[in-house]
């Protein structure tokens, strides 16, 4: 019994000839264990088993299939699937490849815009890749928190040079104005006028100072004299220094002073760190300034501090100013009550302690502002 894979009688006792000359003498012996055998003739398929038919009698059963047909339909079928595959891919390659070019385009042209000098751009706000949790995410994220600084310190620095700019033209004209008064004759009180002059001057000489040594500060070429002094003596001489400016502004200057309290400091630096605070007080100040040093004991291994209070009873400071007051180039909102100093001062306490290992902080309330400067004792 030979039979094609689709059920039809092979000619010639249904074998071609090509697959019975196929089934050697090896074969048969196969076959006749109960062997199955099977192999290819030119484009055709074969497989031969002993078998038995409905009589009882012992036949070899050879099945023949044209594979040629089949494997060109496996080829199309393949080719057809390779090509589905690789459209999907190609869209799949297109998606993922806009998902990830979008956000860096974006934070690109941004980039490019904060270059530019447009500091108001923001990506976080209009791109959803901003809130991704990746890598993009972060760098969208990053960006936009660099240009806030950079537009913040921009405005800072824009509000210090206007600020300068009128701390310098102020005492500028007052001297120029007495100056030439002076020099036509028509001063009614000479003296006064050459008081003022003075004032102003020393006004500029303060301003100038301040300005180099904020500069000398940020380019780290600033060098302390450290040697043991008596603060006592130091913070008390420099007070008195502001007891004329006080009373010419009606304000009381109360100083409350241990004696004899000793530290390694540079006392050029403290005095400017003193003066500075002390400045800042009157500024804001209604009626009085109180100046206040003593000693605190500190448990072991810590040793000894000086403490040193500078307060006003002024407006206070809010909230939103209270963390950025020792800010280079912050202005704060409120106003102050007179226009005394350069308003640089904070800004450079803040620094002159750090290298002098001292530390300073801010407490306010409506009913005024203290400065708490600490140093070691020694």
């Amino acid at each position: 019994q030979v039979e094609t894979k689709d059920k039809r009688p092979l000619a010639a006792g249904g074998t071609p000839l090509a697959v019975t000359q196929r089934i050697g003498p090896k074969e048969l012996q196969l076959i006749a264990d109960g062997r199955q055998v099977t192999g290819t003739v030119g484009n055709r398929a074969y497989a031969a088993v002993r078998a038995s038919n409905e009589n009882g009698e012992v036949q070899t059963l050879v099945l023949v299939t044209d594979i040629a047909g089949d494997a060109r339909q496996a080829v199309r079928v393949i080719l057809l699937a390779t090509v589905v595959a690789l459209m999907f891919a190609a869209a799949a390659a297109s998606l993922l490849a806009r998902r990830m070019t979008r956000p860096l385009v974006a934070a690109t042209g941004a980039y490019r815009r904060i270059a530019a000098g447009d500091l108001s751009v923001r990506i976080g706000d209009r791109d959803r890749a901003a809130k991704r949790h990746d890598e993009i995410g972060e760098l969208m994220r990053s960006l936009d928190v660099m240009a806030e600084a950079l537009d913040r310190a921009q405005k800072q620095e824009q509000q210090f040079l206007l600020s300068v700019s009128h701390d310098l033209r102020t005492p500028l004209t007052s001297i120029r104005g007495f100056a030439e008064a002076i020099s036509e004759g028509t001063a009614p009180d000479q003296q006064r006028a050459a008081a003022v002059i003075a004032s102003e001057a020393r006004r500029l000489e303060r301003l100038v100072g301040d300005l180099l040594t904020l500069a000398r500060l940020e380019a780290q070429h600033f060098a302390l004299n450290r040697k043991r002094c008596d603060v006592s003596d130091l913070v008390a001489d420099t007070a008195d220094g502001f007891l004329p400016q006080a009373e010419r502004h009606q304000l009381r200057l109360e100083l409350d002073a241990d004696v004899d309290l000793w530290a390694v400091v540079d006392p050029e630096r403290l005095a400017q760190v003193v003066a500075n605070l002390i400045d800042n007080a009157m500024k804001f100040a209604r009626t009085r300034v109180d100046v206040i040093l003593r000693t605190e004991s500190a448990d072991p291994p810590h040793g000894s501090s000086l403490v040193l209070q500078i307060s006003d009873d002024g407006p206070g400071i809010s909230e939103d100013d209270l963390p950025h007051i020792f800010e280079r180039l912050f202005t704060s909102d409120r106003m102050p009550t007179r226009k005394i100093g350069t308003g640089l001062g904070l800004a450079i306490v803040r620094e002159l302690l750090d290298r002098m290992g001292a530390t300073i902080e801010a407490g306010t309330s409506p009913a005024g502002t203290t400065f708490t400067v600490r140093l070691p004792a020694g």
